[in-house]
């Protein structure tokens, strides 16, 4: 098997003119749906730091541990998400669809709770269950959508359409919260309503079961009937093969098992977005109204670049400009060192914009090619699952030094473990085909 990280393969069949120009309809619509998604969560991803850390006083140690459990703890959910996927015809959207469902009710968790620690635990559990239910199924349904040198391209359309939702997301919050006085049960309820919207878009556009696209303006040709043959002996049974997708037997692939080591090497040295906005909220000393709106800017940044950097990905290939995503990270990391000012901060999330658009979607695209279409779902949960963990152990631990140390030494010790996986990485990833 070969995993396509220098551009397209040798043995390819020529593209036809015009096909690496059309994002499948797939695509969109399932762009569309995590648009809406996306302002419905970002509305209270915005928030949700102030309002635990400001409103009911929770320290960076108990943030972090919050933060990073219920990112970590959606693991065991993605591999279920995508083996429910993987097993029968028809069932991506089925399993994505319960997942967003279910984010867009723990909206309403969040309204119940009001500051009891109990209820808000439980809201985070279930949007972060939703989350991890439908993101193993819904890169598939791409991936089974859109040809394989193109994966890039589509990853980036897609992502250039839910971080459009990322950015309004903060937007809508911040004016809610200046409308109606800082009331954050408004923003909750809000967010609930345009949830629903999202899953009534699923449903309505997005096929049951994606096929890969045929050849554009080119009909499918129809083979002529076989000529009647004299009846030969019928064939002795063969055992029937293993069902391909499980986790042991992915794992099994040397190329996919270097791509999910190596994200799971860089996504421990990730900190988590929120620490990186506490950071400029304390350097900055901004008032509480406007921390809604330090996410718009690496937003808008990962919009113009997603698509480009796709794009860059399917003709250079998709290790490099993943690492270099790293490296935008690790240069956020070492500005936030600096003094703080207007400069610095917007350095910061434009380099964080950078970071995502050049790792997120063409992390699924590298991945994608070595394996089975069959356990897609499967395999990317596997890849999802160990990231997700890995990143649970960096903000628990960036919160823990944060808590003893400060946040600066905190903050030394978190690029410098970056670079470490950063050098380890490089070495991990196949840097030409592997067979």
């Amino acid at each position: 098997m070969y995993l396509a990280t220098t551009g397209r393969r040798s043995d390819a069949p020529p593209r036809p003119v015009g096909a690496g120009r059309r994002v499948p309809g797939t695509v969109v619509a399932l762009g569309a749906v995590s648009l809406v998604t996306d302002i419905s969560s970002e509305m209270v991803g915005a928030v949700l730091p102030l309002y635990l850390v400001l409103g009911l006083g929770l320290s960076p140690l108990q943030f972090g541990v919050f933060d990073g459990l219920f990112n970590g703890a959606t693991a065991l959910v993605r591999l279920l998400g995508g083996r429910l996927a993987d097993r029968g015809g028809g069932r991506h959207r089925t399993v994505a669809g319960a997942g967003y469902l279910l984010s867009a009710l723990s909206r309403l968790g969040l309204l119940l709770a009001g500051g009891a620690a109990g209820g808000i635990a439980a809201a985070m559990a279930a949007d972060r269950l939703g989350k991890g239910v439908r993101t193993a199924p819904r890169d598939a349904m791409i991936t089974l959508s859109a040809p394989p040198e193109a994966l890039g391209r589509a990853f980036g359309v897609h992502r250039a359409m839910d971080t459009t939702g990322a950015l309004l997301g903060p937007l809508v919050a911040f004016l809610v919260l200046w409308a109606t006085a800082d009331a954050y049960d408004a923003v909750f309820v809000l967010s609930f309503a345009i949830g629903l919207v999202g899953v009534v878009v699923l449903g309505l556009f997005v096929p049951a079961d994606p096929a890969a696209p045929t050849t554009p303006g080119r009909p499918r040709r129809v083979p002529k009937p076989a000529p009647v043959a004299k009846p030969v002996p019928a064939p002795k049974p063969v055992p029937a093969p293993k069902p391909a997708g499980t986790a042991p037997r992915v794992l099994a692939d040397p190329a996919f098992r270097r791509v999910v080591v190596a994200a799971a090497l860089l996504g421990a040295a990730t900190i988590g977005d929120s620490f990186l906005y506490l950071l400029l909220q304390r350097g900055l000393d901004l008032p509480a109204a406007l921390f809604p709106l330090l996410p718009l800017g690496s937003a808008a940044c990962y919009l113009l670049l997603a698509v480009p950097a796709g794009r860059l990905a399917d003709r250079s290939g998709r290790r490099i400009p993943f690492l270099l995503g790293h490296g935008a990270l690790l240069a956020a990391y070492l500005t936030l060192l600096a003094p703080a000012g207007p400069a610095v901060a917007v350095l910061v999330l434009v380099l964080l914009g950078v970071f995502y658009a050049a790792t997120d979607g063409v992390l699924m695209a590298l991945a994608a090619p070595a394996l089975p279409a069959r356990g897609r779902a499967s395999g990317l949960a596997v890849l999802q699952t160990g990231q997700a963990l890995a990143r649970l152990v960096g903000a628990a631990g960036f919160g823990a030094a944060w808590t003893w140390w400060g946040p600066r030494p905190a903050l030394v010790s978190a690029a410098l473990v970056l670079a470490v996986a950063l050098t380890a990485a490089w070495r991990i990833l196949p840097g030409r085909k592997v067979r």
